[in-house]
């Protein structure tokens, strides 16, 4: 087996063929068949890369939030003269601050709308209720790290001193976090969906499935817990809010515009054309709070995030419990498939694409007569879910050879054989 060489080595050639290319005047074209010289390697590995951090301008003033301690509380009561009477504080803003103002909810559109995804239904003939993503919220913390107030300063030091300063009484409530324990009854995150339960559909044909598991020789069955995870970026999220002359900039992180953009001018209640978002994918409440402070305040607002924020706050990914059935005849030849998904998609619904493309992937590769899948999403008390590196689909391919390795080591098939019968 040929020697692979070490990332640094490979990284530092990389550099040097970049810029022996770059000296020598030559332009980089995209062609068939040539490979595709990389362009950001230089700045990245010389430290001249330009992070959204790195993004100042003259006058800014800098926010810090303060955040939830609880899973679920009701918010009592805000006493922000003690922060206000911080050095350097200029202002202090609540859920009722933002209310008053007339800021909306975050609309996150979360249903996938493409003719490849896989349709969703609210339980019982219900609408769908998504849980409405206020900026701050007025009346509880739903999850542990929930900004419920802003400190804006004119140092990053002074806002985090101010908020430690802030004085919040909390009601702590019943909570729930995992899947499986917001099924049950005493925990609901939100009065207008008791259960818990957002996303209840069923898909298949049911009684070709009862028949072949009636008829089968095997019944494999396992359970799997796909857990949450969170992404973890190089750069924790900032973001800069401009307002001028009717009109706002944000400066954020991560990639793709339009969406921000959209979901900002909603937020604000004004035309999208009135908003400049230089990156940007979906929308946070800090980069709604820093472009309303900016136009409170009539300076710039820049907030820059701690990893420990990020690890508390940020949209998370996977958190999906999975329980399969697997019916085979005696030849090992697959006959029907039963499976129930549960999503956690958190305090909030941001998105059901995880849920609705690990639907549509049930039986995976494999040639299965007869299927039926439950899915449903479910609330809890944790951050939000998103979509998170293919979106759904390694949840459900996981479990899914998992339980093939496993029906061929219990009926005593090789692996790469039942595969090979069943594709």
């Amino acid at each position: 087996m040929p020697m692979v060489p070490p990332p640094r080595l490979i990284a530092a050639q990389s550099y040097a063929r970049l810029s022996r290319s770059v000296n020598e005047g030559h332009h980089f074209a995209v062609t068939i068949g040539k490979p595709l010289a990389r362009k950001e390697d230089a700045r990245l590995l010389t430290g001249q890369g330009r992070f959204s951090a790195d993004v100042h301008i003259a006058g800014e003033l800098h926010a810090a939030m303060v955040r939830s301690p609880h899973a679920h509380a009701r918010i009592r009561r805000i006493a922000t003269a003690p922060a206000l009477a911080h050095r350097g504080v200029i202002a202090v803003f609540t859920g009722a601050d933002c209310r008053a103002d007339g800021l909306r909810p975050i609309d996150h559109t979360p249903m996938p709308a493409t003719r490849y995804d896989m349709k969703l239904n609210a339980p019982l003939g219900r609408p769908h209720f998504y849980g409405p993503h206020d900026l701050l919220p007025a009346d509880k913390a739903r999850h542990v790290g929930e900004a419920v107030a802003m400190v804006v300063a004119h140092t990053e030091a002074e806002a985090l001193d101010a908020g430690e300063a802030l004085e919040i009484d909390y009601e702590p409530l019943p909570s729930v976090t995992h899947a499986e324990d917001a099924l049950a009854p005493g925990a609901a995150v939100w009065n207008e969906v008791p259960d818990n339960v957002l996303i209840d559909t069923v898909f298949g044909d049911a009684q070709a499935t009862e028949r072949a598991f009636a008829a089968a020789a095997h019944v494999v069955r396992m359970e799997f817990h796909v857990p949450r995870v969170t992404a973890c970026a190089l750069e924790p999220r900032s973001a800069l809010g401009v307002y001028d002359g009717e009109r706002y900039t944000l400066w954020a992180p991560s990639g793709g515009a339009v969406r921000q953009k959209r979901d900002l001018a909603a937020v604000l209640g004004i035309p999208a054309d009135r908003v400049r978002v230089v990156t940007g994918n979906r929308a946070y409440v800090e980069y709604g709070l820093v472009l309303w402070a900016a136009r409170r305040l009539g300076r710039p607002v820049k907030y820059t995030g701690t990893r420990a924020e990020s690890l508390i706050s940020d949209y998370q990914g996977r958190d999906l419990v999975v329980r399969l059935e697997l019916a085979l005849d005696g030849e090992g030849k697959f006959l029907a498939l039963r499976a129930d998904n549960v999503s956690n998609v958190g305090a909030r619904c941001v998105s059901l694409s995880p849920l609705s493309k690990g639907s549509g992937l049930i039986t995976g590769p494999y040639r299965i007569p007869a299927a039926t899948l439950r899915s449903r999403a479910v609330f809890t008390n944790t951050p939000p879910t998103n979509p998170y590196r293919s979106s759904g689909r390694p949840e459900i391919t996981y479990a899914l050879e998992r339980l093939v390795d496993t029906t061929a080591r219990e009926l005593g098939f090789d692996r790469i054989e039942l595969r090979r019968r069943n594709l």
